[in-house]
């Protein structure tokens, strides 16, 4: 099937960023999300780094007003009615992520693929609560969207061949590189990653070294870009401490126990760099 429509739901970092990559690669998308506010501050980060883009010499400013033309706000559900593709990108809840999906099963038309932005949540379980179960895929972009070119694609235990391949070409589409990854908790990215920051949080809470120094040593004895403390702010300290308990419930196994430091951090509000205060403190 070919996909020329796109609906994101979720104006929040992820979301605009699918939103943006999915408008400069030629797809018609319309962004999604319960507020006017929240749209208007997804479509200013569009905007912002688009400008950023045609500064740098990347992006013509013509090919900017493209992208731009290509984007719609909506914060109505309905207007996924025309739409060949939907990429839901909302709060890591169970719960909101199944109710999103049950309405757009109501919505879309009958050859809709329907793909959860989930960063650690079972594709086959969100499938469940619809009617085309080979229909619903995971397509977990990286943060920063427009930099990162990983995604990982999700099938779930009914996802169709077809649907696999609809979206692998339109990953690579995307300028992304797809890789096809089975329906466990936490996937790939997040199995291997979370483990090592929450061991990492763990050299903190028992004092073998500071912050500053566990980063040092990733950065400087394993190459690493950034420091998984570092990473772990950028993230946020509340999406790392689901993860963790998603790891946790789901493999039943001590390793992926969350530390104490990061309830205690997530409890306090310390949640990274989006509050100014995590393992560092951030100018905000």
């Amino acid at each position: 099937m070919e996909i020329k429509h796109v609906m994101v739901i979720g104006a929040g970092q992820m979301g605009s960023g699918i939103a943006q990559v999915c408008a400069q690669s030629g797809f018609h998308v319309k962004l999604n999300d319960i507020s006017e506010e929240a749209l208007q501050k997804g479509l200013a980060g569009i905007e912002k780094n688009l400008n950023r883009s045609v500064e740098k010499g990347r992006m013509s400013e013509e090919d900017k007003q493209n992208t731009l033309n290509r984007l719609q706000t909506t914060t109505s559900l309905q207007d996924a009615s025309d739409c060949d593709l939907v990429i839901e990108a909302v709060i890591e809840n169970m719960d909101i992520k199944t109710k999103v999906f049950k309405e757009l099963d109501q919505i879309t038309p009958e050859h809709a693929i329907l793909a959860s932005n989930t960063s650690s949540l079972p594709i086959t379980e969100i499938a469940a609560v619809t009617n085309r179960p080979e229909k619903v895929i995971g397509m977990h972009f990286m943060n920063p969207v427009p930099v990162m070119k990983l995604v990982e694609i999700i099938r779930g235990l009914a996802t169709s061949d077809e649907t696999y391949k609809a979206i692998e070409d339109m990953t690579k589409a995307l300028n992304k590189t797809p890789v096809e990854v089975n329906d466990f908790p936490g996937f790939v990215s997040n199995r291997v990653l979370m483990p090592m920051i929450n061991e990492a949080i763990y050299t903190v809470y028992e004092g073998v070294a500071t912050p500053e120094a566990v980063d040092e040593v990733m950065k400087l004895g394993m190459n690493h870009p950034m420091g998984p403390l570092t990473l772990a702010d950028f993230i946020g300290l509340d999406t790392c401490l689901y993860i963790m308990e998603v790891l946790y419930e789901g493999f039943g196994d001590s390793k992926y126990r969350p530390c104490p430091l990061l309830r205690k951090y997530v409890k306090a509000g310390w949640l990274g760099r989006k509050t100014g205060r995590g393992f560092y403190v951030y100018d905000n």
